[in-house]
């Protein structure tokens, strides 16, 4: 998957075109709307909830970073929309970071103040779904060339790996 290097802020942005076999997209969104679940199976979960603040739905993430590296957290908002788009059913993930004084940072962990997600999903005229994904963050602090490297290489095809078995054993867990 291609990698953007935007010589104005030196960080990487993924983006990431990828098949699930044999998930069809409407069980992918919900598996990767349903947070509870997202903590059995994602082993870089450290917390994960979401609360309502001011009216609006938030999502609290701390993310286990290897050591020596200090844990990240996300403070965000999400939405999901089903499209249609020329007789093509679509859905839409965008999550973006947000500031939430009620979630003030942590001793320890560093904050990912500049965080944006766009998931696209559909059917794949078969059994499985195609998915698009744009992701970028600033995880600020100083993080080793090699772990970037690790992430772009390894650890986003891994978490697509994950993501399917995820949907192959939803439907056991619900």
């Amino acid at each position: 998957f291609p990698i953007l290097f935007p010589q104005q802020s030196g960080l990487y942005e993924y983006k990431l075109f990828g098949g699930l076999a044999d998930c069809p997209p409407k069980l992918c969104v919900d598996v990767y709307m349903d947070l509870d679940y997202r903590k059995q199976w994602d082993q870089y979960v450290k917390e994960l909830y979401e609360k309502t603040y001011d009216g609006e739905k938030v999502i609290y993430w701390e993310v286990k970073y290897p050591f020596p590296l200090s844990n990240r957290d996300y403070v965000y908002i999400r939405e999901c929309r089903e499209m249609d788009v020329d007789g093509r059913k679509i859905w839409v993930v965008l999550a973006q970071s947000v500031a939430v004084p009620q979630c003030p940072e942590k001793p320890g962990i560093i904050r990912v103040k500049s965080y944006k997600q766009s998931l696209a999903i559909e059917s794949d005229g078969k059994t499985g779904s195609k998915v698009y994904m744009y992701y970028f963050d600033n995880p600020g602090g100083v993080i080793p060339s090699r772990l970037v490297n690790w992430a772009a290489k390894s650890g986003v095809p891994a978490f697509l790996k994950d993501m399917q078995n995820a949907c192959c054993n939803y439907s056991k867990s619900t």
